[in-house]
Parts: C-alpha cells; structure tokens; sequence
C-alpha cells in the first residue's frame, strides 16, 4: 500500500523506506522557529542557518520581561551567528513571516513553539507546534520524534460564492466534522485551484482549532507560482502515492457553502450559518493574527468599510502579520481608508490575539474576530464572549455594530 505525501516527507526525513500510521520516527528537521526570547542556557546548537528568530507576540515590549527577553534573543543572534533574524521593525507573526520569506518550503518539516504552526501547512511544508522543552532538544540537537497518525483527505470542488472565503470554509469543516485530534488533514480537488496563498494559509492555521497534527496543502500551480523568486533554498516537494490509504474521505462543494461563524468557546462542532447569529450585539472587532493578517484581508476590510464609519459603542481594531503587510497596506490605500471609517491600525503582532496587549476585551464585552481562538479568556476577560468569522463578516459586522451577513455589504 502507498504512502500519503504527510507520510512520504516523514519517511524522507527518518531515513525510511515506509511508515505507517502507529510507527513512531526520529526525524531530521530542517527549520526551526523561535521568537522573543533568547534561551541564554544553550552552549552549543546544533545548525544556526536551520534557525529562524523574531519578535512577534510582544513587540514592541509592553512589559520590562518582554524587554528583557528581546534582549537576551539579540544576544543569541549575536552569540551563535544567526543569519534568519527579523528584528523590531522587520518582524513579523512568525508563521506569516516564515511563509513570505520563503523559509517555510514544500517537503521539508519545521517546529516553532507556537501551537498554529500547523500554518506552514500551506506551503506542502510538514509543520507542527512543539514545545519548549523539545525546541530546546531540537535546537541543540536538530531531531525530533513523532507518533505518525492516520490522515483523511479533504476533496473541494466548485468555486467560492460571493462574500464567502477560505476561512468560511475551514469554518464549516469544524462544524460538521468536529476534531481530529491525533490525525492529519490533506487538502486536494479542484476547488483548490481558486483558493489562493493567503486563503491555503489560513485554512491551515485555524487547523490547530480541529486539534489536528499536521495540516498539508499540495504543491500545484498555486504555490510553484508563489514561491518563484522567494524560496531561499532549494526544496523537494511531497505527492502522494497513487494507492495512498486514507482514514476517510470528506468532500466539500465551495459553491454551496455561505459565510459561517464560530459561537463562543470551542470551535469544534461549533460553527453556525452566519444567518443564525446575525444581530448579536459586537463591542469589539478584530482581524488579524497568523489566520488572517494578510493584504488581502486588508482589501477585503477597506472595500466593506469605504465611505461609512464604525458603529457607535463598538471598535474595530486590524493588525497586520507583518511590517511587510503593513507597507503594502499603506501603500495600497487600505490603511487609509480604514482609518477614515474610525478602525484602529496596529504595527505588525500576535497582542490582541492571545490577550497580551493592543486591545484586550474587558468582563461581559462581545467580540467577533477573524483571529485564531475563541476559548474563555483568550482575549482578555474570561467574562467575554469571542465568537470567529472571515475578514468580510468582521468588517461588516463592525459596520453595523452586530454580527451581520456580509454578502449585503
């Protein structure tokens, strides 16, 4: 029996000639992510050019530890010679980062101690959130192990309708069909070929919702195209056998599917038609994070908002992935227009996300976001409620003051 291509990388990687669900391998790791903080007990790494350092989740430091351990990551660059370094200024949420910089690459495995690291999926990279104790071994010793689980394979067809997205989409896969906790996702079919990098790359990241191990995009036109001129390095990508045995087989008609909203607190077997939740009260609206901080979030946020202003009592609050985003954000007019509807442009970082800084929710509020989590607390209080939605329905949403359908705007 053949291999899947989530299968075919770990045996490449574990010097095998097959591995099956249940095997456990040592494998190589070719990338590995680290951010804000500097791990000044290591006296010996195993591959400085193998690292990837930035600041995203505290940057610029709002605290004198945030400060602190900025610092101590600048002295581990300095100290081990690290080449793949973003500073403050040219930072970045790492998983948008490592994507646009080319670094995360098609057949090879990259860990990260963040748990959406599953995000690089997207490039047919095999990735998965570690942590700190392991990124520890993996920096020094440049391996790691992993339980290889059963996959299913998720077949799109047809093509998106108007006002709906890629994050409606991963929406619904979460509502109907719940966790896969122990398993992996592979993504094919036709419809994919409509769904671009940014749509793959949230797709992939709000997998980490589902509890999945690991989530991996195929190389086709759509990422070969992406990656001309930005690979860093040369890279082999991963297909799967003709005979490839999978768990189960889902099959999903883009053309049928309608915005979809995550209710507060799970987004396992949580998700409802945006048409059932429409009119719930929004104090807050949010889009940014790994999920969706992409410029074509911008394009989408700034066409809904253009020519009208934020509802009175409710604010909207947009963070780029990355300073590059940001730029282009800028330069494109987005921003602007934004800011003239009376939403609030933050610098590029993971704050209001994971309830840090840059827009925390305060007891009973209500948010909708088109970030990565809605567990209690995550966002700040554990009195509020966070529910989830695309980029279009939190930019209408914000419009109105209510959650709100945005195939009317």
């Amino acid at each position: 029996m053949g291999m899947t291509a989530i299968e075919k990388i770990l045996a490449r990687h574990s010097k095998q000639e097959v591995v099956k669900p249940g095997d456990v391998v040592m494998v190589d790791v070719d990338t590995a992510v680290s951010f804000d903080y500097g791990k000044l007990n290591i006296l010996k790494i195993h591959d400085p050019d193998m690292l990837v350092l930035l600041h995203d989740h505290v940057v610029p430091s709002p605290t004198l530890s945030a400060a602190n351990g900025a610092r101590d990551m600048r002295e581990f660059v300095k100290r081990f010679g690290v080449k793949n370094y973003f500073p403050v200024g040219r930072h970045g949420i790492s998983h948008v980062l490592v994507a646009e910089e080319g670094l995360a690459l098609p057949g090879t495995i990259l860990v990260n101690g963040d748990s959406h690291t599953c995000s690089s999926g997207a490039m047919n990279c095999l990735a998965r959130g570690m942590g700190p104790s392991e990124m520890t071994y993996i920096i020094c010793k440049g391996k790691t192990w992993y339980i290889v689980g059963k996959t299913t394979k998720i077949e799109l067809e047809g093509t998106l309708p108007q006002g709906v997205y890629p994050r409606d989409v991963i929406h619904y896969l979460a509502g109907q069909y719940g966790d896969f906790a122990g398993r992996n996702l592979e993504w094919y079919g036709s419809g994919l070929e409509s769904i671009g990098m940014d749509g793959r790359l949230t797709m992939a990241t709000i997998s980490a919702e589902l509890s999945v191990e690991f989530s991996l995009f195929p190389y086709d036109s759509v990422l070969k195209t992406y990656l001309e001129g930005r690979a860093k390095k040369p890279f082999e990508p991963s297909f799967p056998d003709d005979d490839a045995e999978y768990e189960q087989v889902i099959k999903i008609n883009l053309s049928e599917l309608e915005p979809q909203v995550v209710l507060p607190n799970k987004v396992a077997w949580n998700a409802k038609p945006v048409s059932e939740v429409v009119g719930k009260r929004v104090d807050q609206a949010f889009i940014g994070s790994c999920a969706n901080g992409r410029l074509s979030d911008f394009a989408v946020a700034a066409a809904i908002v253009k020519g009208k202003k934020v509802a009175d009592g409710t604010r909207f609050i947009i963070t780029p992935g990355s300073q590059s985003v940001f730029k282009e954000a800028v330069r494109a007019g987005y921003v602007e227009t934004l800011m003239e509807a009376g939403a609030v442009v933050t610098n590029s970082t993971c704050g209001a996300c994971y309830g840090g800084h840059m827009g925390l929710l305060a007891d009973g509020e209500v948010c909708i976001t088109a970030s990565t989590r809605n567990f209690k607390g995550r966002m700040g209080s554990a009195e509020a409620e966070i529910y989830m939605g695309s980029p279009a329905t939190v930019a209408a949403s914000a419009i109105a003051g209510f959650i709100t359908d945005p195939r009317g705007l």
